[in-house]
């Protein structure tokens, strides 16, 4: 009788399971040798045998069904099959007269009712083994899960640590990763060149591979670079250290929101297109038009051609820049005058880290009024009151809730008051509308306008901003550091080259200024 040597491991790791095959073909040639078994083939496969589809016990049953043997010689009946499918197949071909005998070191079997039957049961025993082995790895996985541990790969930009078997920061990788949102967050780049961008730093996955465009957009939607992890659609809170702040990852979300969005192809680079609505809401479009003696002019209309609108001028880029021009130099700042404003910012910082504690404990307090809600949405759950999809959402918002006051309890805790670092921005922001109208730059000019305001409106020919605070009031003739604003300045119109010059105390006369901490004590009794 003529047989056939099959030998199989779990996985196709070399570093796992390495002498499993070479054992196995060693001891089964020596009872092949010791029982007188003549074998015509052999085959080996590192693949796991819970699912059907392997190549090699394919081939083999391929050759027995064509009769070139007539039985099987494995080392234990789970070697074959581990799965009904492939166990059924051998029954079968038993059943059939083409296995008429398999031979295991481990296990007895004979063609026989008798034979069969404990055949069934042996390969019963081995699915057993696999679905037990299967649901304690998915409980051990849960368990993980519900500490705050990554259960599966580790993400670009960490490592799956086996000592720990936690989640650890890969320290080269983390600049890069980190820039990829940061460079996505400005909206310059789109996923093809943040990819291209990966492919020059030489940032490769975890396993080697160049950074596809896919990849990167599943990077970008990730939370578990802000400290959460999703797991079978539902957000958890995780130990492991967040890569990104939750405000930067906020920003990507909308970025690849907006960029989702179906885009028109411009046939013409209009300055200030996008910048401008009409006031009946329609979008303000440009176009090109050639007068009969040659020359060429620009217009800006509303976009509306049906339904009702008064506004039926157009407006010339000639006039609408100056216009830009004017605003501009309202809300512009000078680099000495910056500088000088900047130092007095940087003075109130240790000031402002002692005035934060009120608000660190208020948050704090909120943060255990969101834990407290999330202990009773689970009450809430586990009573089967609500379905499972709700507790999901729900859950996702408190988590995401926690997460943004925790951040906000560590900014007001290593920076003092929320209002010093947008104060810093807010005077370097006017110190670029003054770099603009020396470079005179209309695109860049368009994408400040577009970042400090909410619309601006195209009426009767004149541009009307709506900017958000504190510009209007800074465009406004000056005066007292008013409630609204989330930080303490003062400006006034004066003799300075930019026609604006702003005041933070300490170096003012009496004449109706005053220190910014006496500034922020009538802003908070204002409050």
């Amino acid at each position: 009788m003529k047989y056939i040597l099959y030998a199989r491991k779990s996985t196709e790791e070399d570093d796992r399971q390495i002498l499993s095959i070479e054992a196995q073909i060693f001891e089964l040639k020596e009872f092949a040798a010791k029982e007188k078994l003549e074998i015509v083939a052999s085959f080996q496969e590192a693949k796991t045998a819970k699912e059907p589809g392997r190549i090699k016990f394919a081939e083999m049953l391929s050759l027995i069904e064509r009769g070139k043997a007539d039985g099987i010689l494995s080392w234990n009946p789970d070697r074959l099959a581990r799965n009904s499918v492939d166990g059924g197949k051998i029954i079968h071909f038993v059943d059939r007269g083409l296995i008429k005998a398999l031979k295991f070191p481990t296990f007895w079997f004979e063609p026989t009712p008798q034979g069969l039957f404990m055949l069934q049961i042996a390969f019963g025993q081995s699915k057993y083994y696999v679905d037990s082995l299967r649901e304690n790895v998915t409980r051990g996985m849960r368990q993980k899960v519900r500490n705050g541990v990554w259960p599966s790969k580790a993400p670009l930009g960490y490592f799956n640590n086996p000592k720990t078997r936690g989640i650890d920061v890969d320290s080269e990788k983390v600049p890069k990763v980190k820039k990829i949102f940061e460079l996505y967050a400005t909206g310059n780049y789109n996923l093809r060149e943040i990819a291209e961008w990966c492919k020059r730093m030489n940032l490769k996955s975890n396993l080697g591979n160049d950074i596809s465009i896919g990849k990167v957009h599943e990077l970008l939607q990730n939370v578990f670079y802000i400290g959460l992890m999703k797991y079978k659609s539902e957000i958890h809170e995780a130990t492991h250290e967040p890569l990104i702040s939750k405000k930067l990852f906020d920003k990507v979300q909308e970025v690849l929101r907006e960029k989702g969005k179906p885009q028109k192809v411009k046939k013409h680079n209009f300055a200030f297109l996008g910048l401008m609505k009409c006031p009946c809401s329609a979008a303000i479009t440009a176009e090109k038009k050639i007068k009969p003696n040659g020359r060429e002019y620009t217009y800006y209309r509303c976009t509306k051609k049906k339904g009702p609108c008064q506004e039926k001028h157009f407006l010339r880029a000639e006039e609408l820049y100056p216009q830009i021009k004017s605003f501009l130099q309202k809300v512009s700042l000078l680099s000495h005058d910056t500088e000088k404003v900047l130092a007095e910012l940087d003075k109130e910082k240790e000031q402002a880290k002692e005035q934060a504690k009120i608000t660190v404990q208020n948050l704090k307090t909120e943060l255990l009024e969101i834990e407290r809600k999330l202990e009773k949405l689970l009450d809430v759950y586990l009573e089967e009151t609500i379905t499972a999809e709700e507790y999901a959402s729900r859950k996702e918002k408190l988590v995401k809730q926690k997460v943004s006051l925790a951040e906000q309890i560590q900014d007001f805790e290593q920076k003092g008051l929320s209002w010093l670092e947008p104060a810093r921005e807010f005077v370097l922001s006017l110190n670029q509308a003054a770099k603009l109208l020396e470079s005179e730059n209309k695109a860049e000019m368009t994408t400040f306008l577009k970042n400090i305001g909410s619309n601006c409106i195209l009426q009767n020919r004149q541009l009307l901003f709506s900017p958000k605070i504190p510009y209007d009031l800074v465009a406004a003739e000056g005066g007292p550091v008013h409630k609204n604003l989330q930080f303490p300045v003062w400006w006034t119109h004066g003799e300075s080259d930019s026609g604006l010059r702003i005041v933070p105390i300490a170096k003012v006369d009496p004449s109706g200024f005053e220190p910014l901490a006496s500034a922020l004590q009538k802003r908070r009794s204002t409050s």
